[in-house]
């Protein structure tokens, strides 16, 4: 064990001791004696620890007489040790004095003291007063100043040493200058802002801090860090900067909007809000007073001390921009003080503000695009484009309109309406506001918008259909193409086989009309024209003989109104305007030989033929030719034969034109017959045989 000593100087207590054993003995030698000499002893000893023999003659015993703590016995000629003795609870640094008696029958007592020391041991760990301790340090307070101490204290008065160990092993704002004072001293500057509470454990221990730690005791202390009076007001919104150890806050000031010659009666909007600073040094949170200190020369604006909210007292008279210079000071220190500006803009009134076509727009985009790629729209491959219109405008265009996307700096919005991606966004989807703002006069719409971001490799469908419509629909589209090209086929067959249909219009036309002629003159002068062939060089068709569309088109109402005329009486034709028209039938056959690889047949013949698209007129071997027989022109119907050859000469049309049908009359019987040709055989009084179509 360690042994400490007491203040008393050891030398000094032996000395005095010497001189009093040697007065006493001569005396003691007579019957007992005991060691001249002080005796050590640790403390904690063990029990029944014999400390001194004392010399004794025959006959003499020995008792205590003085025996301080009562640690003591007497053990034959021993002096032994029957207790632990505690340094820390002796006085006299220790050193206690026992006093024996020497006792012999027939002899004078003799006392022997014996002085033992009990030596200190290093037995007991430092304390401190409390478990925890708490500060209150201001901000800024200067490096390397001591700001608390905090002692340990050893009953065994052992020298001890420190050592301070943050909470936060990032923390490093304190320490101790010295290992064996607990004086604790500034590390670092401290802001209320940055950390308001620091927290550390300061440890003591009474040996080095180089050798194995013996007795330790440990303690918490706790800096509260105070917010004193060193920044101005703020004005809000303001963006924080830190200079070296110095925080500013900047502000850009506000912006509003007055009507010329207008008094607004209540507290003037302002842009980003209204005038509000607020105490720079957050948790005093000082009041702040405000007054304005420039630009008011016309005393046209007043500012509330307390509120800062801003009225007018009279109307600007005078278009463009007021400047004002607000001040806000500390009411309780004016010297802690700041500026800033309150623009107005002096504008005449706008009648209507920007509005937008859509009240909803949506775009799509990938999470993949770069900087300044473009929106497009979400059902189409178009770029999306956003519009707003002045109604102030007779076409809705207001050169000084400009849009925005308050509050979000990922995208941005062009003067012509075009929305841009101007940062990273991730796959999900974004809702936006855009603002339309009149500069002239900061009057402003509104619209949303919702931006779809694809994720990387994922598209949406250009258009309102899926793709398996858009191949439906084309099958679909294919399916009627092709229908169209039957169709156009089969107009073009009946357009050729119409060729071969308006020849036998222009014959039926050409027969009609002879015997409407006949009808009208005497029966054997009747002559029959067919003014198609009056041209011998043309050599084509029948239909192409025609000398224009009108002049048939005239033939043909004028046999339809003769047969309108002759329903109910019957066109008598004599044999020889029979005989004149099958004359010039024959020469109208002859010259359409040159067309006889175009189909064309000739219409006179004294065969009956049953051939397809084959038209004749042939007498009957029976009939003698020189009877005098009538032919006539019977319709079916009426109504339908007036239709149909309305309908039959529409040059425009394309259908067939119907063949009339020729009958013959018998003036003496009234009796209608047909056979399959549809040919009727009336006898007349001349005996001439019918014609047959």
């Amino acid at each position: 064990m360690e042994l400490k000593y007491s203040c008393v100087s050891f030398g000094t207590v032996s000395s005095v001791l010497l001189v009093f054993l040697l007065l006493n003995n001569g005396e003691a030698q007579e019957i007992c004696s005991a060691p001249q000499e002080l005796i050590p002893i640790a403390e904690n000893n063990e029990i029944n620890l014999k400390i001194m023999t004392i010399t004794i003659q025959e006959g003499v015993t020995l008792t205590l007489s003085t025996n301080p703590e009562n640690a003591f016995e007497i053990n034959g000629p021993n002096l032994v040790v029957v207790k632990s003795l505690d340094f820390e609870t002796l006085d006299n640094a220790g050193l206690l004095e026992v006093e024996i008696n020497c006792n012999k029958p027939g002899s004078h007592t003799v006392s022997l003291n014996v002085y033992v020391h009990v030596l200190n041991v290093n037995d007991n760990a430092p304390k401190f007063e409390k478990n925890s301790y708490s500060f209150n340090v201001n901000e800024l307070t200067p490096v390397h100043t001591n700001v608390a101490r905090v002692d340990a204290t050893d009953i065994d008065e052992d020298q001890l040493f420190y050592q301070l160990k943050p909470v936060d092993p990032k923390d490093s704002y304190f320490y101790l200058p010295s290992e064996i004072t607990p004086n604790i001293a500034v590390n670092n500057v401290l802001d209320y802002d940055s950390i308001k509470q620091h927290t550390l454990i300061l440890h003591v221990q009474d040996s080095p801090l180089s050798t194995v730690t013996s007795h330790t005791a440990t303690t918490t202390i706790t800096f509260n860090i105070l917010d004193i009076d060193n920044r101005p007001p703020w004005f809000l919104p303001c963006i924080e900067l830190t200079q070296s150890f110095t925080k500013i806050c900047l502000n850009s000031g506000y912006r509003g909007i007055v009507n010329l010659t207008e008094q607004a009666p209540d507290a003037l909007i302002l842009e980003p809000g209204p005038v509000y600073a607020v105490d720079g040094d957050k948790a005093r949170n000082d009041e702040v007073a405000y007054r304005i200190v420039a630009g008011n020369e016309d005393g046209i604006f007043q500012i509330n001390p307390n509120s800062g909210n801003i009225t007018m007292l009279k109307p600007a008279d005078v278009p463009g921009p007021v400047i004002l210079t607000v001040l806000a000071s500390q009411v309780l220190n004016s010297e802690q003080f700041y500026t800033t500006t309150v623009t107005f803009t002096v504008v005449k009134r706008s009648q209507h503000p920007p509005e937008f076509v859509e009240k909803l727009y949506e775009g799509r985009i990938s999470s993949e695009s770069g900087q300044d790629s473009i929106i497009f729209e979400i059902n189409f491959n178009r770029p999306l484009k956003v519009q707003a219109l002045d109604a102030d405008f007779a076409n809705g265009i207001n050169p000084d309109l400009k849009y925005e996307v308050p509050g979000n700096s990922d995208f941005a919005v062009t003067a012509e309406g075009f929305v841009l991606l101007k940062g990273e966004v991730m796959p999900g989807i974004v809702d936006l506001q855009i603002r339309a703002v009149d500069l002239s006069n900061a009057e402003a719409g509104t619209t949303a918008l919702i931006v779809h971001v694809l994720p990387e490799g994922v598209s949406l469908p250009f258009g309102r259909y899926r793709m398996e419509d858009m191949a439906a629909l084309g099958a679909s589209l294919a399916a009627v193409v092709m229908l169209c090209l039957v169709i156009i086929g089969l107009l073009i067959y009946r357009i050729k086989k119409g060729k071969a249909d308006w020849q036998k219009l222009t014959e039926a036309s050409i027969f009609r009309s002879s015997f409407t002629q006949g009808s009208s003159g005497p029966k054997d002068g009747m002559q029959y024209t067919n003014d198609g062939f009056q041209n011998d060089g043309d050599t084509g068709s029948v239909a192409s003989k025609v000398q224009d569309d009108t002049d048939l088109k005239l033939d043909t109402i004028s046999a339809a109104k003769s047969r309108e005329t002759s329903v109910d009486k019957p066109i008598p034709v004599t044999s020889s305007a029979l005989d004149t028209f099958l004359h010039d039938s024959s020469s109208l056959t002859g010259s359409e030989k040159t067309d006889s690889e175009k189909g064309v047949k000739p219409i006179l013949t004294k065969e009956r033929k049953n051939e397809e698209g084959y038209k004749s007129v042939w007498f009957k071997e029976d009939i003698d030719p020189n009877g005098k027989k009538e032919v006539v022109i019977i319709p079916d119907n009426e109504e339908q034969d007036v239709d149909d050859e309305e309908d039959s000469f529409d040059v425009f049309s394309s259908s067939p034109i119907a063949t009339p049908n020729v009958f013959f009359k018998d003036t003496q019987k009234g009796v209608k017959t047909a056979d399959d040709n549809r040919v009727l055989n009336v006898e007349g009084a001349d005996g001439r045989n019918s014609v047959n179509t």
